[in-house]
């Protein structure tokens, strides 16, 4: 019986910039101590679970890449980062709280910032990274480790009906390759962090 092709698709871990509603882009953040804690949560429940993975591609920027790292150590899986995972390059907004960006360029400041990525770019560089992997690992499980809007687009792309939402820093997300498409099997889950936060209680 031949398996299905996954993704199982991560935003990274927490940031003193995401804390703080700064726009990160392509501007090299690291995790904060809590998107470390939060990275080490992960990787725990996905040891935990009866699912395997083969291995884990991710993001070149910090904050993707230590993310992936934990995860690759504690589950014992090659690590392999690609360039073409990145974040969404934000121009000019880069480093801006939304307070900021209104004042600056208005209510319509997604349209008028400069040197911003493209929408048309973002889905070139994912789908053709998307193709490579399913022919590369066909019938495998592969986590990828990367960033919200990128991760946004990409979902879009891939999945109908999966338009307007807000990916939480280490969500799950995980895809099934059918005939007919992509089949989400389950969206941007954090059951690993409220677990946590509940074991924390009383």
């Amino acid at each position: 019986m031949t398996m299905a092709t996954r993704i199982g698709w991560v935003r990274h871990g927490i940031t003193e910039w995401n804390q703080l509603g700064k726009i990160q882009g392509v501007t090299d953040i690291p995790l904060s101590r809590e998107g470390v804690e939060q990275a080490h949560l992960l990787a725990e429940r996905l040891s935990r679970e009866e699912d395997r993975w083969d291995g884990i591609y991710c993001s070149d920027l910090l904050r993707a890449a230590r993310t992936a790292e934990i995860i690759s150590e504690r589950l014992g899986i090659p690590l392999i980062k690609d360039g073409r995972l990145r974040e969404r390059a934000f121009g000019a907004a880069e480093g801006t709280t939304l307070a900021e960006r209104l004042s600056r360029w208005g209510e319509n400041w997604r349209k008028l910032v400069p040197d911003q990525e493209s929408d048309d770019d973002i889905y070139l560089r994912g789908n053709e990274f998307v193709r490579e992997l399913t022919e590369k690992h066909a019938g495998e499980s592969w986590l990828i480790v990367t960033h919200g809007s990128f991760l946004a687009r990409m979902l879009q792309s891939l999945c109908s009906g999966l338009d307007d939402f807000h990916l939480l820093n280490m969500s799950l997300t995980v895809l099934e390759k059918q005939t007919d498409g992509w089949m989400p099997l389950l969206h941007n889950c954090t059951a690993h962090l409220t677990e946590a936060t509940s074991n924390q209680i009383g």
